[in-house]
């Protein structure tokens, strides 16, 4: 045998490391602060508002502050990601926006909590395309949808399992101790980042038959290109395929499920249906459990019929599309009284918008090679379009009318667009050429 050919079958026989779940757990870890960092403020609502006197259609600007910046901010921030490379561009946005979050604690006016909400949206703007990024480097074809599932489930775990506790921080110490706590945690995370991420090609537990496992599915394992010029009519040559645009009005369909959740949910249980803050608390871990089971199944089920045969457009479609025709039972919320049934309505409902949240994977299947920050960052402008109108809407909805019966039914019907969206529009599910 030629000495290329041992070399080979050494490699071929040699169990492949698995570092890519550790950068996975990196993702999904600093996802997890993402989500707390900018839906605390869904918490912290119900006595903010009364401490400066905010009304519901303010507050609803003031919840989709976040979204003005952050998605104003994808373009640019996807062309830095591409430019610069994942591990300087998370480590500098994970820094700024826990920072950002940290001075929360020391509002005492609408003025400066709108500066802070604008400049955190800005901070956050690169995390979904970086890890994007990640999952298209670091993982083939065939893990990728479980892989998002797994960083995506970070989105929705936080919020799931620390909800007693900081209701309870809540209750004990005040509104601003959320911000002082989840900033600090923010920036210690900034220091793993920084210590443990690292390109598969520099990564020093990575072995020769995990890169070939990798490149052998697809994955980027030099690494996604970076320091290309930043060319701002890469963007206008991407909207020209209707498959762009069917992502994106199916992820803003989607997101508006989610938005619900992450800002006007708490406010919901505590006035629509009197319920006291620590009940909130308990109540409220339950919908989030149902999302974190609904992105893990929608993404093993999408990995599962891809390794089965069955086409990438089927494989990623199928799971969004159940999910967001599930997501609009939000709807059935509006006419039951019990508690415990409408806990459960919404529980369906998040767990649905779970499995839909798979988008991102579709974004790491048909981006053109050397933009993945550019695609995800078009893509998270769409989905974070809906950051800014639901809230608004919402707020002027529940300021008129007293209720969050039309709300939800807004919501509902978002979700049925975004369907819709993915069934007509998005076509096969393959790498874009430009």
């Amino acid at each position: 045998m030629s000495e290329t050919g041992t070399i080979h079958a050494s490699v071929s026989a040699a169990r492949p490391s698995r570092a890519r779940f550790a950068m996975l757990g990196l993702i999904a870890t600093g996802t997890l602060v993402n989500y707390l960092d900018r839906t605390i403020l869904g918490i912290a609502a119900p006595a903010l508002t009364k401490d400066l006197a905010l009304n519901p259609a303010v507050m609803g600007i003031v919840f989709s502050a976040f979204s003005w910046s952050y998605a104003a901010s994808q373009v640019p921030g996807g062309l830095f990601l591409d430019r610069f490379g994942t591990r300087l561009t998370y480590a500098l946005s994970v820094g700024f926006w826990s920072l950002f979050t940290l001075l929360h604690a020391l509002v005492g006016s609408l003025g400066a909590l709108l500066g802070l909400r604008l400049a955190l949206g800005l901070a956050e703007a690169p995390c979904f395309p970086a890890n994007s990024r990640v999952v298209a480097t670091w993982f083939p074809q065939s893990e990728r949808a479980l892989a998002t599932g797994v960083y995506t489930v970070g989105e929705y775990i936080g919020l799931a399992f620390l909800s007693p506790l900081l209701f309870w921080l809540l209750a004990l110490h005040g509104w601003r101790s959320l911000f002082i706590v989840c900033g600090v945690i923010g920036l210690a995370f900034t220091l793993v980042w920084l210590a443990r991420y690292r390109e598969p090609a520099d990564h020093k537990t990575v072995n020769a038959a995990e890169l070939a496992y990798i490149a052998e599915g697809g994955g980027l394992v030099g690494g996604a290109a970076k320091g290309a010029r930043i060319d701002w009519s890469k963007a206008s040559k991407l909207l020209r395929f209707r498959r762009m645009w069917g992502i994106c009005l199916g992820q803003f369909g989607g997101n508006s499920t989610l938005i619900f959740f992450l800002t006007w949910f708490p406010t919901y249980l505590a006035t629509e249906r009197h319920m006291a803050f620590l009940k909130i608390g308990f109540y409220a871990v339950l919908p989030f459990i149902a999302a974190s089971v609904g992105v893990l199944f929608g993404g093993w089920w999408s990995d599962t019929m891809l390794r089965r045969g069955l086409s990438a457009s089927i494989a990623r479609k199928t799971p969004i599309i159940t999910g967001l025709l599930l997501a609009s039972t939000i709807i059935a919320a509006n006419f039951v009284e019990s508690n415990a049934a409408v806990i459960a309505i919404l529980s369906l409902a998040f767990f649905a918008q779970g499995m839909a949240a798979l988008g991102w994977t579709l974004v790491s299947d048909i981006a053109p090679e050397g933009m993945l920050g550019l695609t995800g960052g078009i893509f998270n402008l769409a989905a974070n379009l809906a950051g800014i109108i639901t809230p608004l809407v919402i707020g002027l909805i529940v300021a008129e009318t007293g209720s969050f019966f039309y709300a939800l039914a807004f919501v509902g019907i978002l979700s049925l667009m975004g369907a819709l969206s993915y069934i007509f529009i998005v076509g096969d599910v393959k790498r874009i050429v430009l």
